[in-house]
């Protein structure tokens, strides 16, 4: 993972080391059974994330996505149906990107620039018309894995938090797969920032 920031560097894997500041941010969603959860915890915490959204959930589940955009979270597209880039056709997966981006448009008024690709897995020329768009392809410094049914809650919070640096982009999903993983990590997670003196940004 420490190799890839150097081989791919026009990707933002990280910001500043210099600040205490932590970047949440939330793959999958919106769905109601998990994403309504995880805004109430930040609601409570006073917290701002940035939510990825698949564009067919948007198209789902309009109202849990008004409450992401109420509550002045950030938006990123993660494409219409969760592709796989490395498997797709440059041609499809800008479609589904952009179909993603008339979604997130028809109910926030104003594209987002932020982009991260389902699986971290993205040709280069998917990317590079990408960036001629104006986007900017966020991945991330620490995976909490919480989609990994092998992996138990416990241990998914201790190796996120073993990873922390300061400037760290955290993923986690807001999605049934990695609920129980989540529901249980993200507070404790959250409570352990905090006393170690970070502050919570959006990207």
């Amino acid at each position: 993972m420490r190799i890839l920031p150097f081989l791919f560097p026009r990707y933002t894997w990280q910001k500043s080391k210099q600040d205490k500041v932590i970047y949440l941010t939330f793959d999958d969603g919106p769905i109601p059974e998990v994403t309504e959860w995880v805004l109430d915890v930040l609601q409570e915490q006073q917290i701002q994330a940035t939510f990825f959204c698949i564009g067919d959930n948007i198209r789902k589940h309009p109202t849990v996505f008004q409450r992401i955009l109420a509550e002045q979270h950030q938006i990123g597209n993660h494409t219409f149906h969760h592709l796989k880039g490395w498997k797709t056709s440059i041609e499809e997966y800008i479609f589904n990107v952009e179909q993603c981006q008339q979604e997130i448009v028809k109910h926030r008024k104003e594209a987002t620039t932020l982009f991260r690709p389902p699986y971290g897995k993205i040709k280069k020329k998917q990317a590079d018309y990408l960036f001629k768009k104006g986007y900017e392809i966020i991945m991330w410094s620490i995976i909490t894995k919480d989609y990994e049914a092998n992996l138990s809650p416990l241990q998914c919070l201790q190796g996120t938090i073993k990873q922390i640096t300061p400037g760290s982009i955290i993923v986690f999903h807001d999605s049934l797969k990695a609920e129980k993983n989540m529901k249980y990590t993200l507070p404790l997670l959250i409570e352990y920032l905090k006393k170690e003196g970070y502050s919570f940004a959006t990207l």
